[in-house]
């Protein structure tokens, strides 16, 4: 097989990783393919300055489209080969991305592939993930604890965590520019971006979900009724240090954890707003007893099966993320 893979080949992954969740949907990344290999930067036209005044959480986004690259890539039967941040002068170009023909294609490569058209942020209340002792001791062994930790609050500290996202809409309840930017990226789609407003819930159908981001609701029939309250699990991925590389690992692990997830049956909902406020994120450093930096919380629990999948949401088409710099077009 060569080294290289066809044109086709690239542009199926690439539009197949372009599923990756993102803050708000903002989809801040962009690829370029030389021929030999691709190369992965951040877009900060689609920073959320409010919001995400560091660009963690840009960075974040894009380590997800990263790893769900190279899962898309091993369903097509190429390895790939990762260097971070290889150009110091910089520090929008994230990675470079290079290939190697893989010996077989495991039903796991084809069944993480599969979850990434699946996949979508479910806001309404689970229920309880049954089976999850098991599955949560395969998910800890595709983990390496040297990039991220992994931690699955528990039940008795949950209250806690629900009043630390509490504090986080009560500090933001009066910052104009933060609501402004909230309202421009929720509840409609831009050119392709944001949330559309039937991935919102409403205010009765957040109010049986104790952990979420406060976002703009809308009116309609209640959904879920069935599940009176949530009753996820919430796991914390946090990392030794609070730096670009450290968000961008935290990323391609966070793809991982929602890919297997999304594989074993589960719903998922990834939460950063604890995170962004440095308070609650004291909270959440507390709850798990860690030294660390928690960077992205996950909801993880059972969809009832007998209710209809939302439409996908909307990305941008391949012309807006993906550039060919070979001469081929």
């Amino acid at each position: 097989m060569n080294t290289v893979p066809p044109r086709d080949v690239v542009e199926t992954a690439v539009r197949l990783a372009g599923r990756a969740p993102s803050l708000h949907n903002s989809q801040p990344w962009r690829w370029t393919f030389d021929g030999v290999q691709l190369r992965l930067f951040s877009v900060h036209d689609r920073i959320l300055p409010t919001t995400d005044p560091t660009g963690r959480q840009l960075v974040i986004s894009c380590g997800v489209v990263l790893d769900h690259l190279c899962a898309a890539m091993a369903a097509q039967g190429r390895r790939t080969i990762v260097a971070t941040f290889p150009d110091p002068n910089d520090r929008t170009h994230l990675a470079d991305v290079r290939f190697a023909p893989s010996p077989y294609i495991t039903d796991g490569d084809r069944e993480r592939a599969d979850a990434m058209a699946r996949r979508y942020t479910d806001r309404l209340p689970f229920e309880e993930p049954d089976g999850w002792e098991p599955f949560e001791t395969v998910l800890r062994m595709l983990l390496d604890p040297e990039d991220v930790v992994v931690d699955v609050l528990p039940d008795d500290r949950r209250a806690e965590l629900a009043r630390a996202s509490e504090l986080t809409a009560a500090v933001r309840r009066y910052d104009a520019d933060f609501h402004a930017e909230l309202h421009w990226w929720t509840g409609h789609v831009v050119a392709d971006t944001g949330i559309p407003r039937e991935a919102l819930v409403s205010e009765e159908e957040r109010g049986r979900v104790d952990v979420g981001r406060r976002l703009p609701t809308i009116t309609g029939e209640p959904r879920r009724t069935e599940v009176r309250a949530d009753r996820s699990k919430i796991l914390v991925l946090s990392t030794d240090a609070d730096s670009p590389a450290e968000w961008l690992t935290c990323g391609r692990v966070l793809s991982t954890v929602l890919l297997e997830c999304t594989v074993a049956g589960y719903a998922t909902c990834p939460l950063t707003h604890l995170t962004e406020v440095a308070r609650s994120r004291s909270v959440v450093r507390q709850l798990i007893g860690r030294n660390t930096f928690p960077q992205v919380l996950i909801r993880v629990g059972r969809a009832p099966g007998d209710q209809p999948r939302p439409d996908p949401t909307p990305r941008l088409p391949l012309h807006e993320i993906l550039r060919r710099t070979d001469g081929a077009g």
